[in-house]
């Protein structure tokens, strides 16, 4: 699919993601700083992914690992450091809300440490009952693996 917005493009053509400028914004974030490149495109190969462009650059990402009929979760949700406070990461977001192969879900998941209004702008709220959730989290994994495991 494909969205349009002045000169700006979203596209879940994975065929036409530029794998290096994803790599470069996710390793300048918080949570992607360690990031192997080799795992960023596994991750891709099983995601429901798009890219924001400006022309050919591609300024934004994100994805969407779903089971297309009860969950989602949304992640790796990254804007260019020049293109932020436009309004693009807000569009990118409501494209991923809209798509039709995710709609009515039952539950939309997501972690963030600094972005809690934009997402409470499109929906999300705290966990309705976190002491239901756990899980399992090995950080240290990604220095751990050449090659994902499959």
């Amino acid at each position: 699919m494909e969205y349009f917005r002045d000169h700006f493009r979203i596209t879940t053509d994975k065929s036409r993601m530029d794998i290096d400028a994803i790599h470069r914004m996710l390793l300048g974030t918080y949570w992607g700083g360690n990031l192997p490149r080799n795992i960023l495109e596994a991750s891709m190969r099983s995601s429901l992914c798009w890219g924001l462009f400006e022309g050919d650059r591609q300024i934004g990402f994100a994805r969407v690992i779903s089971d297309y009929t009860t969950f989602a979760y949304l992640c790796d949700v990254v804007i260019d450091e020049s293109y932020r406070k436009r309004g693009l990461g807000a569009w990118l977001l409501q494209c991923i809300l809209e798509h039709p192969q995710l709609q009515g879900l039952r539950r939309w998941m997501l972690s963030t440490l600094d972005a809690h209004e934009l997402y409470k702008k499109l929906g999300f709220r705290p966990l309705t009952k976190p002491e239901k959730f756990m899980e399992i989290y090995h950080p240290e994994v990604w220095d751990l693996k050449s090659e994902p495991s499959r």
